[in-house]
């Protein structure tokens, strides 16, 4: 059994009783520490984490596809031990996912992820494009053991409206991800365009998700965006 805890913030510490597996972002591996001789062991995963060769390949297609590839190695652990993972100094953020809930993330924020997650990329939307393409990494959390650990570039904002019913609008560039109890929850793609654009005088906030009263969704933030943004595209 696995359980994931933050260390400092920047990092990841996961505690493994007996023995059992993780999936995680090649190289992110710092540090370990268990009885006797090291008993755990890191393999590059070639595809994808579904047990199926078809659902893995499918799968490893798609993300090259939609940009939201990213590499992946699989941590085999053969008894009591703790590592720990980090990249670049990025905050970590640790969810449970309970049993069908969905946390949809872009592939760069994926630090690691348990075998109780389902993981897979699907499209959210046409018409208009980000960078990498309008798609999103999505895990399911299937098992009692379903944990999640995400990258922050910053200590993140937490936004909900599944009390409040109240309408959430964000950048796209600065969404880390959004959870969801009800199956998939994808934001509405809105767009701000006039003629300003056309001559340099765009705002800058052109794009936005947004998410009405009526979709039930916890969404996390960072305070630094990413390069690139969103830009017109032809369907």
């Amino acid at each position: 059994m696995l359980t994931f805890e933050t260390v400092n913030e920047l990092s990841l510490k996961v505690t493994c009783s007996g023995s059992d597996t993780l999936f995680v972002k090649a190289g992110a591996f710092i540090a370990g520490d268990n009885p006797g001789n090291k008993n755990y062991r890191f393999e590059k995963v070639l595809l994808g984490p579904q047990q199926s060769l078809a659902q893995a390949a499918f799968g490893s297609l798609m993300r090259r596809a939609t940009g939201e590839n990213f590499p992946l190695m699989k941590v085999t652990m053969n008894g009591d031990s703790v590592t720990y993972y980090a990249d670049k100094g990025q905050h970590v953020v640790i969810y449970q996912l309970a049993p069908g809930e969905v946390v949809s993330v872009e592939s760069e924020n994926i630090l690691a992820f348990t075998p109780d997650c389902n993981y897979q990329v699907r499209f959210i939307g046409s018409g208009i494009f980000s960078q990498k393409g309008l798609a999103t990494s999505t895990l399911t959390g299937k098992g009692p053991n379903a944990y999640v650990a995400l990258l922050c570039n910053g200590n993140p904002i937490v936004l909900s409206n599944i009390n409040s019913n109240s309408t959430l609008c964000v950048d796209p560039d600065a969404v880390i991800c959004w959870f969801s109890q009800r199956g998939y929850c994808d934001p509405q793609i809105k767009t701000d365009l006039s003629w300003k654009n056309f001559i340099g005088q765009a705002s800058g906030e052109s794009y936005s998700y947004e998410w009405n009263s009526h979709q039930p969704v916890t969404v996390l933030v960072q305070p630094n965006e990413r390069i690139g943004g969103i830009r017109v595209g032809i369907d």
